[in-house]
């Protein structure tokens, strides 16, 4: 297969578009006003201004002003990085599932119970913490495990990165994408979390339910295995390194669950922000390397690489705040929304919903980053439901499902291919395996989507 563009090259490519649109689209302008502490478009009072068109020095200019507009999100994913980083030199995540492993071994009937709990487990980082890069380094373990349980690589990547992935679609306060999407939408924090817990409950026993199905499927015959001859063996089993499962590490599992909970706490009654959650972070990261007694040279690399992994994701938020200032300065943003909204208006609320999800979905190939994604049209769509007369909540909701789900499978997404490429799945099979549970998800989204209008809760 080809080699596909960088996220960055892409993000370049779009701010020059973007450039280029600012001397092709009019100028032109809607009237706001200020309603229950946020600025809304005023319907109906678009109206033509003088054009404003960028120049070249744009380009090289727009991705540091995104950067100083953007300061908090970015630092903010910086030091949550880092903070996953110091957790992964203290090894108790993977000592946990190891330990997992062990008992799954004695009994098929830990099987059944233990794949899909460590399934839950990787939704509920997905859909609380964000978690999709990290699933890199837990494919080194999870593929081991699965041919220790005599299960294929498919299964192995499957449990963390599909299991990560419904949770990232379904997500409650996943602070990378519905955090900064409530943010630019300007609705409350994590707000709509119980209907997201419903959502997250649904994505999540899809998945399990496919994968246990073909989990079983192999179990009962590994000939059935997409990938014939790559089902584990005894031999293998004893080939895995061993890490301990001490009560240092059963303690960092504690207190990362304790975190949760804290997080959980915090958002909801003393409306906990991007530093108060970056810094739970970082404090759970330090105090983990502290109880399983890290020497500070490696809690600080441990920092570091973590930070290191954000990287892209960082510079990725900042460019894309770039090309929303170059739209914004050239005065065309609110020119689309008139012609989108010209377009949409005719529809009903029930299409109209449904082409917004359709939108993101289709945008999240070309720029595969959630954070991203949400800087670059929460600023259209949030303005473009109050002009529908949709609810801000559904619009988030209609870019966290089509950021999430394509995630799974778009050849442009580096944490897809990379796991890919870790298990030496060809992207062809996976695509076998993975497209009919990917069917599946989309058709329910889309009914998911219409619930909040239907019950009138948002």
């Amino acid at each position: 297969m080809k080699k596909l563009p960088d996220t960055l090259v892409i993000a370049s490519v779009i701010l020059l578009i973007f450039i280029g649109l600012t001397w092709l689209i009019p100028a032109g302008e809607y009237s706001r006003e200020l309603l229950n502490g946020r600025n809304i478009l005023v319907p109906g009072s678009y109206q033509g201004v003088e054009a404003s068109p960028q120049g070249i020095t744009s380009f090289f200019t727009a991705p540091l002003k995104g950067f100083i507009s953007a300061s908090e999100i970015i630092a903010f994913i910086f030091i949550v990085g880092g903070a996953f980083g110091m957790m992964n030199v203290t090894g108790a995540i993977e000592a946990g599932l190891q330990e997992l492993v062990g008992w799954s071994n004695k009994h098929t009937l830990y099987k059944k119970i233990i794949i899909p709990f460590i399934i839950v487990i990787f939704s509920i980082a997905g859909a609380t913490f964000g978690m999709s890069e990290e699933v890199l380094v837990f494919i080194l373990v999870t593929i081991p495990m699965a041919k220790a349980m005599k299960l294929d690589p498919i299964v192995g990547v499957a449990i963390p990165f599909v299991g990560a992935g419904v949770g990232f679609a379904g997500a409650v306060s996943n602070p990378f994408t519905i955090g900064i999407a409530q943010a630019i939408a300007e609705v409350p924090l994590f707000s709509g979390w119980q209907y997201r817990i419903f959502i997250w409950a649904v994505f999540t026993a899809i998945g399990v339910a496919y994968i246990m199905r073909y989990v079983m499927l192999i179990s009962a015959d590994p000939s059935k295995s997409l990938m014939p001859g790559s089902v584990g063996s005894d031999e293998e089993l004893k080939s895995a390194e061993k890490v301990p499962f001490t009560w240092q590490r059963m303690l960092v599992l504690i207190l990362f669950a304790l975190g949760i909970v804290m997080l959980v706490i915090g958002v909801a009654k003393y409306e906990w922000y991007m530093i108060e959650i970056g810094g739970l972070f970082f404090a759970i990261g330090v105090i983990s390397c502290l109880v399983c007694g890290v020497h500070v040279d490696k809690i600080s690399d441990g920092f570091v690489k973590g930070s290191k992994e954000m990287m892209t994701a960082a510079l990725v938020v900042a460019f894309c705040k770039g090309i929303l200032i170059i739209a914004s300065d050239g005065k065309i943003i609110d020119t689309v929304l008139y012609g989108i909204a010209n377009v949409v208006n005719g529809l009903p609320k029930v299409a109209s919903i449904e082409a917004m999800f359709v939108f993101q979905s289709f945008l999240n190939t070309f720029l595969p980053s959630g954070s991203g994604q949400a800087a670059l049209t929460m600023p259209i769509m949030a303005p473009l439901s109050d002009l529908l007369g949709i609810s801000r909540q559904i619009a988030v909701l209609a870019f966290q499902f089509g950021d999430g789900l394509t995630n799974l499978i778009i050849p442009t997404s580096g944490v897809t291919m990379g796991v890919l490429s870790i298990a030496k799945i060809p992207y062809e099979v996976w695509v076998k395996w993975m497209g009919p549970l990917l069917a599946i998800l989309m058709l329910v989204a889309g009914v998911l989507l219409l619930g909040p209008m239907y019950l009138g809760i948002w």
